[in-house]
Order: structure tokens, then C-alpha cells, then sequence
């Protein structure tokens, strides 16, 4: 945590430098010597985090350096917000006493830090040193410096795989056949790639082919890199090649010899698997065979595998598991039956694995790199298992993860990522290593909405998050607010008392639903440190809302606001424009919200400004232009021409960073002829929402049958909308990159002739969403000849069937509460006006579900 800290300050201090070299940035030579201190100090943790046993000297030094490296990160925030300020307010205020105190106080405190940090790294050099000189012996006396490794391939950590690997490589070997094809299937973490690994390195596998060729697909296929892996594994270079020369490339690598591929991780077909397939050798008296590993069997089927050869891995027993959990945390057998009074303990933990090869080697793998000992099997570690900070098996929304991440720095932009992405991709990463459970995802690309923690998983990251110093803990694993305190979950119980002025408080997030007392929140009215602010779980209806106000404006170094849902805000303070660092706004919700103040637009960082579902404001303020930075704007309502202080559609177009933007028209809303080419400006928008509800106006959807769609836009919804056609930009030709199209409500009956495109040009998309579509009259045969990728689940005749019940006028209810899709759900309701009910199982054209067989009636 510490070296993560350093590396996020540190770039801060880079970037600053960069930007304001050209400009009066006060203590700069300090800022140069702190970024230099902190450089030096990264090399000294990255050589105590390999330290098995850290002695009290470095986990005190360790904490040291957190606390300096935060106190850095204040002192430049507050600095680059003063330059800031000065810099809009147009005036020079550098001699006023104010001004000159600051100086002073910075000044002192960046020459004590920096000092600080020397007397630091002279403790540690001394350490290691010592560490240096003492080094470690081995059975046999010889100095070695051991640290612990994870091979991509250990025999030695398998267990219970024998039997399995001899069964599908006696499927394979008798077979002197092309493409013969192995599909292993079964849940993430079952140990399909750890058994595909033994085959592959089979010494008789080794023997029988001449070419083996290993290839990672994942979620995203990328054609261009699955055949630039192969060509590598086969010794071509793929340098200067362009795609269509790299099939015939492997093709004549792969001529007159006997050839493995595996195909990893396997997630979707969508044609490339067809024409890779296509490309292959095919010679009589040749042998190929080809392994596949998926989650789901469908995906073996669609390639080929025949059920009698679709293997499907077993969860380990009860002693497998104890097995695999001792190799992996034990360096030898000999020392796991040195820890004999942890065996039931140990059995124990594993149990809560439930059989799951990976989970065990993650838990095993955190555990050797704590270095097991008595101290993390002791009663501290029982407690924490009952610890109520995180309720077992609580939800947390994935995007507000993601908002709390940013907001408080652990996630930077990156090339040409977005924070957001970024994180978002970090999410992925922990879900595919089995550390975070997903609970809700969308179907057509497995975008997570709602995830959660295994309940063991969360017993060892409350461990880790006590020992660096994370949070806060008493003896019983509850969270324990207090002045050194850096975030708090707060529940309503805790004891609060002691936070005031000097906490060192940096994020606070509600986690209880219940109403919350003023008295109890009195005590965080004091503190002024935080960066991320989240309300978003409670109401908060018995606390006075102008006072919670009063003392938000006050956090000058706030990054993160989410009040979702809380009824009581009407307006906010015009001196909310003085939040200068803040970049993530949310507001989602807030039904009893009238108006933004103008001095909104003063927030140059702002990067996400979210006021959906807050049906009462009419307008945004004007000068919203203004905001260079922002990303993602949810809420935008048009507002109408006698509106003279409103945002017009127009001035989005000085919005060049924008990704997402959702929109509102209603009756009222104007947009001028020379509005509808400003959403083609903007080049990096990803999504694009439409909400027409509550307009009846047929020259407003005259207009919008001609706007100018975004030239990259990859989903869009549309929404209420009242045209009989499908506007004419609705197109594969104008909409290239589309890859997700949701159409719901409404009054569409038909699809205009450019929707069909033309013989060259096709649609890409993939996932294809139609709700609440009463009077739509197109034919299923159209949809699939017009978009070709669209992968389809269930038979078709279950695909007719369920096109005619839409065109036949039922409509669906979805258990999903409200704007776009949060995941496939679990089940739609059909309705038809005869009084007829009928409930399936899935109602989402895409790559995921469609209609299942289960069909009842009630």
C-alpha cells in the first residue's frame, strides 16, 4: 500500500511540475526534492515488501512513510488549488496576509517532510544492511536469499488432476484425424487451464505432435493477436504482415505436421473461430487436434466439440483440497507437519473454498506471502472472521466502487483510458482472479453493475487493510473511527465522538440504509480532510439538509460527491463552485432537486456530472461549454427557447473529452437547425442515451430523424420515441462502430430503408435490446440477415416464437429499475391484451439470451 501511495503522489508531482513549469508554482525546488526523496524511498519498500518477516523496525517505518506521503499529497492539492483559483479569479493577492501565511505554513511543512523522509531512508539502509550481511542458511549450511515465486506451470502445486488428464489424452492419441476437437468446461477457478497445461506439457502429447500452439482468448477476441501468437509459437515473424496475410502464414507452418492448439478461455464465437478454422491444414493422414476451455458448453458445441468429448473438471474433495492448500503454503511437507496444531484451522479455511482449485491457491498464496505463523491463525484472525464492517454477502455497485477509487487517486488515466476505464478494467482483473464475485452483469459484453466479496476473501483483505494501516479495526474486526483514521464505513453505531479538525479522514461512505441521527453526525461535521464523500445508501432524512450543505462546501479538497436518492435536496449553494478538486459529481435520483447553480461551470476538474432521474430540473446552467474535462454527463435536459440562463444543446460541442452523454427532450425542449450536427463533434463519445418521454411534438422527432450522430458511438439507447421509423441515421453506414442498440417504449412500427444498409455494408452489432414495443410490424428474418454478429441463444423456432409475441403486441417488464440495462435479467414478464400472463426466463437479443423453452402460464 505504501509503494502504491508513492507511486500515485509521486506522478502527481510530475504532472504538476510539467504543467506549471511555465508558470509561478511556489515551492517548487521542494517539490523537485520531495519527488526525488520519494523516488529513493520506493526502491527501499519494493526490498521490504520481499521480506517475509517484517521486523517492527520497518512495519514502523512502513507506516511513517504512509503518513508523510499523504500529508505530501494535502500540501500539493492545496497548493495547486490556490494557483487554480488565482489563476480564474484574474487578480494577484500574493502580498495579502492570508497569502503570506500560507506560504510560510507550506513552506515549513514541505522542508520538514522532506527531512523526514531522510532520516527514514538512513534507518532503512541500516536495516538492510544488517539484512544484507546476516543473510538466510539453508539445510546444508550455504548463505541464499529465498523469496517466494508463482511458475505459470507447477507440477508440484496439482493435485487430484491424474485421472482427468489421462482420459482426454486417451480421447486425443488413438485418433489419427483432423481436428479433432477436446472441449473442457466448467466454472472460473475449477482448474480448466491447469489441466489443459498437464496435457499440453504431456510427454506424450510432446511426442506426438510436432507443432503446439497455446492461445489466450478471453472475453474480447482480437483476430489480429490470436494470429500474431501463433506465428510466434511457431518461429514466423509476423512483422509488416497485414491480417489477411497472416492465415496463410500459419497455414504453410503448419503444412505436413501433426498439431495441438489450445484455445483458452473461450467466451464467444462471432465468425472469427470459423474463419480461423477455414484457414487450417487439411491433409489426409495429418493430425491435428484442437482443446477448447470454456465456461459455458454452448460455446464448445458452436465449435465443433462433440458432448461425448466436452470433459468437465470436478470440484478437489475435502483431502485433495488440504493437500493443495499445504503445497502451496508450505514450502515442503516436512514444514507443513511442523504446523500439525493448524491442521484443523487450515481444513477449515479451505472448506470455505468449496473445492475450488483457485481459490484455494489465491488463499494459499496470500497466506505464504504473510508468512504463516501462530499470529495470523490466532484469535485476531477468528474475530475478524465475524467481523460485521462488510455484512456477508452485500452488493456493491460496481460504478460506485469505481467513483471511489478515482476520487481518492488510487486509479489514474492511461494513454488513452480514461480513470474510469481504468479502474473498470482493475474491477475486471479482480473478478477474473476469483477475488471479487460477480452478482449482476450485462449481458451482451459482461460489464459488471453489482459485485461482491467471498466471505474469506473479505476475513484476509480486513487483514491486510488492519496491518497497512487501511482502516481502522478494534479488537472485534468493527471499524473504529478515530483521528488517524483514513476511511470509514459508517453504519450509524459506531462512535464518532472522536473525529474533529485534525482527522485525518479521507473517505466516508454510508453503508447503511437505516435513518441516521443528527446527533451521531454532528461529530463529522468537524472534519475538513475528506476527498470522497458517498451518501448514496441513505435518505438522510433526520439530518438538516442546509447544515450538511454548509459543511460540504467547506471540504475544499473534496474529489468525489454522491448524494443519490437523498429526497431532501432541493438546490444547492452557489458555493459549491468553490470544490475546485472536484471531479466526480453525483446527483442521480434526486427527485425533489430544482436547479444547479451557475457557479457549477467553475469546476474545471470535473470529469463525471450525473443528475438522471431528477425530473424537476428543466435546464443545466449556461457556460456548461466551459467544462473542458468532462466525461460523462447523465441528466442533460434541452431546454426550451424562452429559457435565456439554459444550456443549450449547441454548447456541448466544446465537450471534446465526452464518452458518455444522456439526454432528455421534452414538450417544452427546442433544438435549432443548427444544433443537429453538434453530436457529430464530438469525436470520442462512446454512448449516447435519448429520452423523448413526455414529447408529442412531430417537429422535434422531424429533427431528430436528422441529427448527426457521434462518428465512434458504440451503444445507443433510445428511448419514448415517437417516430413510425427508426430515424434515418440509424444506419451501419453512419453508425459504424455500433456494437449495442436499445430501443424501448414508444411508438416504432417500422425500420427505415437505410436500416437494412447495403450488400458491402453490415451491422456490427452484437447485443440488440426491444422493450415496450406494441406496434413494431418487422420481420425476424430481416433483423438477422441485417445484423449478422447478433449471436443467438435457444432454438429458432424459440427466436420466432418470441419475435412474434413482440410484434404481436406483448410487451416486457423488466426487473430492472431503471436506464440502461444493468445486466441480463433474470426474468421478464410478457404481457398481452387479452389478459394472458406469461413468464420466461430471458428477453435480451444478444450474445447471452433469448428466450428459453420454460414457458408458463398463469
Amino acid at each position: 500500500m505504501a509503494d502504491a501511495i508513492i507511486q500515485v503522489v509521486a506522478g502527481k508531482l510530475i504532472d504538476a511540475l510539467k504543467e506549471h513549469s511555465g508558470r509561478v508554482l511556489e515551492f517548487r525546488s521542494q517539490f523537485l526534492e520531495l519527488k526525488t526523496q520519494l523516488d529513493l524511498m520506493k526502491s527501499f519498500l519494493a526490498d521490504a515488501n520481499k521480506l517475509k518477516r517484517k521486523e517492527e523496525t520497518v512495519k514502523t517505518t512502513l507506516s511513517m512513510v504512509r503518513e508523510l506521503t499523504y500529508d505530501a499529497e494535502d500540501i500539493l492539492t492545496d497548493c495547486l488549488l490556490r494557483l487554480e483559483q488565482r489563476e480564474h479569479v484574474f487578480r494577484c493577492d500574493n502580498f495579502l496576509p492570508r497569502e503570506i501565511m500560507f506560504q510560510h505554513r507550506t513552506g515549513k511543512k514541505l522542508k520538514e517532510i522532506n527531512g523526514r523522509i531522510v532520516k527514514m531512508q538512513k534507518v532503512l539502509n541500516t536495516y538492510f544492511k544488517t539484512i544484507g550481511q546476516q543473510g538466510v542458511q539453508d539445510d546444508g549450511g550455504s548463505v541464499v536469499f529465498r523469496r517466494w515465486t508463482s511458475p505459470v506451470f507447477d507440477e508440484s502445486s496439482i493435485v487430484g488432476l491424474a485421472e482427468d488428464t489421462r482420459k482426454i489424452i486417451g480421447w486425443i492419441l488413438p485418433m489419427k484425424t483432423q481436428f479433432h476437437r477436446v472441449g473442457i468446461v466448467g466454472m472460473g477457478g475449477l482448474g480448466k487451464t491447469t489441466l489443459t497445461q498437464k496435457i499440453f506439457n504431456n510427454d506424450t502429447i510432446l511426442e506426438r505432435f510436432e507443432e503446439r500452439i497455446w492461445v489466450s482468448i478471453s472475453q474480447t477476441v482480437n483476430e489480429e493477436e490470436t494470429m500474431k501468437t501463433m506465428l510466434k509459437q511457431l518461429g514466423e515473424d509476423s512483422y509488416g504482415l497485414e491480417m489477411g496475410q497472416m492465415l496463410p502464414k500459419i497455414k504453410q507452418a503448419l503444412e505436413g505436421k501433426d498439431y495441438l492448439i489450445v484455445m483458452d478461455d473461450v467466451w464467444s464465437v462471432h465468425g472469427w473461430w470459423e474463419r480461423l478454422l477455414a484457414g487450417l491444414p487439411k491433409r489426409q493422414g495429418q493430425s491435428s487436434a484442437i482443446i477448447i476451455t470454456t465456461r459455458k458448453e454452448n460455446v464448445a458445441v458452436e465449435m465443433g466439440v462433440e458432448k461425448a468429448r466436452i470433459h468437465q473438471p470436478r470440484i478437489l474433495d475435502e483431502d485433495e483440497s488440504y493437500a493443495l492448500f499445504c503445497r502451496i503454503v508450505f514450502a515442503s511437507e516436512k514444514e507443513a507437519k511442523q504446523h500439525y496444531e493448524l491442521e484443523e484451522l487450515g481444513k477449515d479455511i479451505v472448506k470455505k473454498c468449496c473445492g475450488l482449485p483457485l481459490a484455494i491457491k489465491t488463499v494459499g498464496g496470500l497466506l505464504k506471502s504473510k508468512k504463516l505463523c501462530r499470529t495470523m491463525f490466532g484469535d485476531g484472525f477468528t474475530t475478524i472472521s465475524t467481523t460485521n464492517w462488510l455484512p456477508e454477502k452485500a452488493k456493491a455497485r460496481a460504478e460506485q466502487l469505481v467513483h471511489w477509487w478515482v476520487g481518492e487517486g488510487f486509479v489514474q488515466a492511461k494513454h488513452t483510458q480514461t480513470a474510469i476505464e481504468v479502474a473498470f478494467d482493475y474491477l475486471s482483473e479482480l473478478i477474473s482472479r476469483c477475488l471479487v464475485e460477480v452478482v449482476k452483469q450485462r449481458g451482451f459484453d459482461g460489464r459488471v453493475y453489482t459485485c461482491k466479496m467471498h466471505d474469506l476473501v473479505r476475513d484476509l483483505t480486513i487483514k491486510i487493510a488492519r496491518e497497512e494501516s487501511f482502516c481502522t479495526f478494534d479488537e472485534h474486526g468493527r471499524q473504529r473511527p478515530g483521528i488517524p483514521s483514513r476511511r470509514l464505513g459508517y453504519t450509524g453505531e459506531e462512535d464518532v465522538r472522536s473525529l474533529n479538525r485534525k482527522s485525518k479522514l479521507r473517505a466516508f461512505l454510508m453503508t447503511n440504509t437505516s435513518p441516521i441521527s443528527l446527533e451521531n453526525t454532528i461529530p463529522l461535521f468537524r472534519v475538513k480532510s475528506l476527498r470522497v464523500l458517498d451518501f448514496c445508501q441513505n435518505k438522510l432524512e433526520n439530518i438538516p439538509i442546509q447544515r450538511l450543505l454548509h459543511w460540504i462546501i467547506s471540504l475544499r479538497r473534496l474529489s468525489y460527491l454522491n448524494l443519490r436518492g437523498v429526497a431532501s435536496l432541493k438546490e444547492l449553494p452557489q458555493l459549491i463552485g468553490e470544490l475546485r478538486n472536484l471531479q466526480l459529481l453525483v446527483l442521480n435520483g434526486c427527485n425533489n432537486l430544482q436547479k444547479l447553480p451557475s457557479s457549477i461551470t467553475n469546476l474545471h476538474k470535473l470529469n463525471v456530472l450525473d443528475i438522471g432521474h431528477c425530473a424537476l430540473i428543466q435546464y443545466l446552467p449556461q457556460g456548461l461549454g466551459r467544462l473542458s474535462n468532462l466525461q460523462e454527463l447523465s441528466g442533460f435536459t434541452v431546454p426550451s427557447a424562452a429559457e435565456k440562463n439554459g444550456c443549450r444543446l449547441g454548447e456541448l460541442r466544446w465537450l471534446i473529452k465526452l464518452k458518455v452523454l444522456r439526454v432528455n427532450i421534452n414538450e417544452d425542449s427546442h433544438i435549432a437547425e443548427e444544433e443537429l450536427i453538434v453530436l457529430s463533434n464530438l469525436q470520442k463519445l462512446k454512448v449516447l442515451s435519448i429520452n423523448t418521454e413526455g414529447c408529442e411534438k412531430e417537429e422535434t422527432f422531424r429533427k431528430l430523424d436528422r441529427l448527426s450522430p457521434p462518428p465512434h458511438l458504440e451503444e445507443l439507447y433510445l428511448r419514448y420515441y415517437r417516430g413510425v421509423t427508426t430515424p434515418m441515421w440509424m444506419n451501419p453506414k453512419s453508425l459504424h462502430d455500433l456494437n449495442y442498440l436499445c430501443i424501448e417504449n414508444g411508438d416504432l412500427q417500422f425500420v427505415h430503408p437505410s436500416f437494412d444498409g447495403a450488400e458491402t455494408v453490415t451491422w456490427k452489432v452484437e447485443g440488440l435490446c426491444l422493450k415496450f414495443l406494441a406496434r413494431l410490424q418487422v420481420e425476424w428474418a430481416l433483423v438477422q440477415s441485417v445484423m449478422p454478429r447478433i449471436r443467438k441463444e435457444g432454438s429458432e423456432a424459440n427466436m420466432r416464437r418470441w419475435w412474434t409475441n413482440i410484434v404481436a403486441g406483448f410487451y416486457g417488464v423488466c426487473d430492472e429499475g431503471d436506464g440502461d440495462p444493468r445486466g441480463k435479467p433474470r426474468q421478464i414478464s410478457l404481457t398481452c391484451g387479452l389478459g394472458q400472463f406469461f413468464k420466461v426466463h430471458e428477453l435480451w437479443v444478444g450474445p447471452h439470451v433469448l428466450l428459453s423453452d420454460d414457458v408458463t402460464t398463469k
